[in-house]
């Protein structure tokens, strides 16, 4: 990781002079970033922004310099704007002309992409870059760490789908045995249902049983209370017929006499 740290930025530094001016911000500018890079127990984002600002203004009198964009590409990436320093990177790697400044723009185009977590990016870059320059270790190295990463990438990333799924099936599980438990409550209330519907048609059919012997007791007191009325009349019928045929006798006695 130390050794990363220290490989990760391929410097640039261009000190050719184009004028008194360009040249006195370009040595003030490679002052500061030498400074920044030698303290290893700090990022001194001040030094790399004030060098910055001494690139730019060699920049203003000679905007098409690849050497000192180049070097104001690598003070962004030392202030972790690294968006902004693959932008830069990218484009000097379509503009310098040799394999090798196309291979250090390449590596430090795969450094930004790095840093800023992108893979496979910068896998590709570091790619490109040792197919400009095959024997650069440092970006062999690189290309090894990021590679790494990606592999590891991989393997968390099984991890968590191989857990997701275990999560899932036991949610199924425990979906299946809610479901069930559903259903076995239900067949239990259902059961539950038929057998109260069950005694209550037990219940009533008790009570019908119970209530016909009464019907038909109640038939016979009324059958014999008409049979008793029946022989009531019947025999004040047959008085009155007895009384009708003595009456009829004594007056045939009586005309008889007579």
């Amino acid at each position: 990781m130390k050794r990363l740290i220290i490989l990760l930025i391929t410097v640039s530094l261009s000190v050719l002079a184009f004028g008194q001016n360009e040249r006195k911000h370009v040595r003030s500018g490679n002052k500061l970033f030498m400074e920044a890079v030698r303290d290893t127990l700090k990022i001194d984002s001040v030094k790399f922004s004030n060098a910055e600002t001494e690139y730019r203004k060699a920049l203003n009198k000679k905007p098409n310099d690849n050497q000192w964009n180049f070097n104001l590409a690598d003070a962004i990436y030392k202030q972790q704007r690294f968006d902004e320093a693959a932008g830069k990177f990218e484009e000097l790697a379509e503009k310098l002309e040799t394999p090798e400044e196309k291979a250090r723009a390449l590596h430090n185009l795969g450094n930004s992409q790095l840093m800023n977590q992108k893979l496979d990016e910068s896998i590709e870059s570091y790619k490109k870059a040792l197919r400009k320059n095959p024997n650069d270790l440092d970006t062999k190295y690189n290309l090894a760490y990021a590679q790494m990463l990606k592999n590891q990438q991989q393997q968390q990333q099984q991890q968590q789908q191989q857990n997701q799924d275990k999560n899932q099936d036991k949610d199924n599980k425990d979906q299946n045995k809610d479901q069930n438990k559903d259903q076995q409550d239900q067949n239990k209330d259902q059961q539950d249902q038929n057998k109260d519907q069950q005694n209550k048609d037990q219940n009533q059919d008790q009570q019908n049983q119970q209530q016909q012997p009464q019907q038909h007791k109640i038939s016979k007191e009324n059958a014999e209370q008409l049979l008793q009325a029946l022989q009531n009349d019947e025999k004040k019928i047959q008085d009155k017929v007895k009384k009708q045929k003595a009456a009829a006798a004594k007056r045939s006695r009586t005309e008889k006499e007579w």
